[in-house]
């Protein structure tokens, strides 16, 4: 029989083991973070979000599990500004990053022979070492850091383990795959694996791997793809699937149309870029599966979004947007309007949500949901979603975009604004606006500057005050431009370029068609 005496003691230490065990849950409450960015994937390339060709079931599942906005938006039209948005909280032109990291500027714009009338404006060459970046917040917040894939936000001394992340798998300067999708990858960051191992499954399991070793303690696991980014390339396997899926939809007559400058993919019947969609949806299934096989899966706030919209022109003209017109390097809403999935534990999200989003609020929102405490050294511009998935509204608000530059995808130097239901354009080459009602045109096919001269009026000055209080760099007149040759390949690509592209594509879908002997290495010599 025990007496008062043990009885206090055996008392008093299951109070102590009780707060101990409180203690532990506490902890095991902070919420992983994994963020999943695609390179150039299109706002329509996806089967929730309404392809009728390419097959994600995996992320089709993430979406019904998450805050679907239909209005979500990339910081830029390219990936390195949209990236530094992303890491930063901040709009192009308050980082400087207004281009992708690498093109040319000035002068040196004349060396592509595309004989546009004005220079570009130059720009900030790597991620600002100052900003308080999404991998240092959360490291102020106790969290363990992991990037794996595509970085493209500077040179040696500005990867990302030099702004915040523990570790780094496979990021460093280069935007492209230098390697292919296949092993080896000749990435100085990323060790080869065998021969044929492909590089988006492989980032995957770097990911995975990472999660199962970090299971009990919070993590921020930033997991960027360099699919689907050209080179577009897949298995024989994955190009048979999809060639056979297109021959029994009906193979459209034609597969482009001439856009301002060059032609424009409109149709989705690409065997290898669907192919290299599948190689995505098939990670993230890696990836959600060890959450779910490690019992995180309730505990983990899950993001997934692109850098910019889906190439319909210029790169390897690989898909069509179909909702929205345009595509990556455009202005349009197909080069910006991209995938903006958040998964969000303990909630149930409901229909999906029209509030215009950007690439800059994932910063705050997260932040916010981890409750997190971080001295940012830099204004951050977005704003935190978490109000909405506590079911309030948010205010309106005006999304500001600086493009100075021409793209390799025929899209031109300008800014933009959107506030409310209201996009306005402006164009540097000439100084004319444009004025579209985007959620009623989404395909921006009626300009309303006529018929609504205040709402011009207004928005003109707010996006003429916002870049004006930012002190932004412009593109120049060029003074050497030559109309005549201008007007000259612009014929080029519509008599010459659109034949050759039409003729691709067919081969595409040909029974008998094949890359090389080893598709593209991903069938290693036995």
């Amino acid at each position: 029989m025990l007496n008062r005496k043990n009885i206090f003691i055996n008392s008093l230490s299951l109070m102590i083991l009780g707060l101990f065990s409180c203690t532990s849950e506490e902890v095991e409450k902070a919420p992983n973070v994994v963020f999943i960015l695609v390179d150039d994937m299109g706002y329509a390339d996806l089967g929730y979000a309404g392809s009728p060709f390419y097959e994600t079931p995996n992320i089709d599942k993430l979406a019904s599990e998450s805050y679907q906005f239909t209005n979500g938006y990339s910081g830029s039209r390219v990936c390195s500004p949209a990236r530094a948005t992303i890491m930063t909280g901040q709009f192009t032109a308050s980082h400087g990053i207004t281009d992708w990291i690498g093109a040319k500027t000035g002068e040196t714009w004349r060396e592509h022979k595309r004989h546009d009338p004005m220079l570009p404006a130059t720009y900030q060459y790597h991620l600002p070492k100052e900003s308080t970046t999404i991998a240092e917040a959360f490291k102020a917040n106790g969290y363990k850091t992991f990037y794996a894939g595509k970085w493209h936000l500077g040179d040696e001394g500005s990867y990302p383990e030099d702004h915040g992340f523990d570790e780094n798998v496979g990021g460093w300067d280069k935007g492209s795959p230098a390697g292919g999708f296949f092993s080896p990858y000749k990435n100085p960051k990323l060790k080869d694996g065998p021969d044929g191992e492909n590089l988006t499954l492989r980032l995957a399991n770097e990911v995975a791997h990472f999660i199962e070793r970090s299971k009990d303690e919070p993590f921020l696991a930033f997991l960027s793809f360099y699919a689907v980014h050209a080179p577009v390339q897949t298995s024989r396997e994955k190009w048979e699937k999809y060639r056979d899926k297109a021959e029994a939809m009906g193979i459209a007559d034609h597969g482009f149309e001439m856009g301002d400058k060059l032609p424009y993919r409109i149709v989705q019947d690409n065997p290898n870029y669907a192919g290299l969609v599948e190689y995505v949806d098939d990670a993230v299934g890696i990836v959600m599966k060890q959450l779910e096989s490690l019992g995180l899966a309730e505990n983990t706030i899950v993001v997934f979004t692109s850098d910019n919209g889906g190439v319909v022109a210029g790169d390897a003209f690989a898909t069509a947007n179909l909702l929205v017109k345009g595509g990556k390097g455009h202005h349009w809403e197909g080069g910006i309007r991209v995938p903006y999935l958040i998964k969000v534990p303990g909630t149930q999200p409901q229909a999906p949500i029209d509030y215009p989003v950007v690439g800059a609020d994932f910063l705050p929102t997260l932040v916010d949901l981890i409750s997190g405490d971080v001295d940012f050294s830099q204004e951050v511009e977005g704003t935190s979603l978490k109000p909405i998935f506590e079911g309030d509204k948010l205010d309106e608000r005006a999304i500001f975009w600086h493009y100075p530059h021409y793209g390799n995808q025929g899209g031109v130097p300008s800014a933009m604004v959107r506030q409310g239901e209201w996009k306005l354009i402006r164009y540097f080459e000439d100084g004319h606006e444009e004025l579209y009602h985007i959620t009623e045109d989404a395909f921006e096919e009626n300009e309303l500057s006529a018929a609504h001269p205040d709402k011009k009026e207004a928005l003109s000055t707010l996006l003429g005050n916002y870049l004006e209080g930012k002190a932004v760099l412009m593109p120049t007149p060029d003074q050497e431009f030559d109309k005549a040759l201008f007007q000259k390949r612009i014929h080029q690509m519509e008599n010459e370029l659109m034949p050759r592209l039409e003729k691709q594509r067919l081969d595409f879908l040909d029974k008998d068609w094949q890359p090389n002997a080893d598709w593209w290495g991903s069938e290693p010599a036995n």
